[in-house]
Parts: structure tokens; C-alpha cells; sequence
């Protein structure tokens, strides 16, 4: 009886182990965003286009939340706050997954 419940206790450790590497991957793709945009890579770039196909969705309702005159910290904060958003919300439900 004793392995049944160290498996079950394994299992939704695992899964939230998913869960937050899950979160880390889209707060580690903002970052990657964040960067390219700021050190003005090449929009032109196959990468690039790729980096922001993902990024633009995954921050959800954040670019254009705050309007700021300095160019750079405003996509610093709106994307940045994204990540944030992603490392919080998947924490949050790894625990909850974990205690199941």
C-alpha cells in the first residue's frame, strides 16, 4: 500500500515539475524576445520571426498596458511583465498539481 501512494506522490511531483518547466520555457522565450528587440537583431531573420510568432501571443494582454516615452524600458516592462506573469501562474498551479 505503501508504493501505491510513494507512485502517486512521484506522479504529480513530476507533473509539477512540468508545469513549471512548462512556465520557465515561455518566461525564457520572453526574455529571448525582450533581447533581440533591444539589441535590434534582424526582423528580417528566420529567428527572429520565429522568437516573435511565440512571444507575441504568450503576452497575452501586456504589450501596450503601459505606454512609456523611452522606447526600450516600455518593452522591457510590457513583455518583462509577461514573464513575470508565466514564472507566477504556472508556480502557483505546480503547487497546486503537487499537493494532489
Amino acid at each position: 500500500m505503501s508504493q501505491r501512494y510513494t507512485y502517486r506522490y512521484r506522479g504529480s511531483v513530476t507533473a509539477a515539475g512540468i508545469v513549471s518547466a512548462v512556465g520557465g520555457i515561455f518566461a525564457l522565450i520572453e526574455a529571448v524576445y525582450i533581447l533581440m528587440l533591444l539589441l535590434h537583431a534582424n526582423q528580417g531573420n528566420g529567428f527572429f520571426r520565429f522568437i516573435k510568432s511565440l512571444a507575441e501571443p504568450l503576452a497575452l494582454f501586456f504589450p501596450g498596458l503601459f505606454s512609456l516615452d523611452n522606447a526600450d524600458l516600455n518593452i522591457i516592462l510590457n513583455y518583462g511583465l509577461a514573464a513575470i506573469f508565466w514564472l507566477i501562474v504556472t508556480g502557483f498551479i505546480a503547487r497546486v498539481v503537487a499537493r494532489i
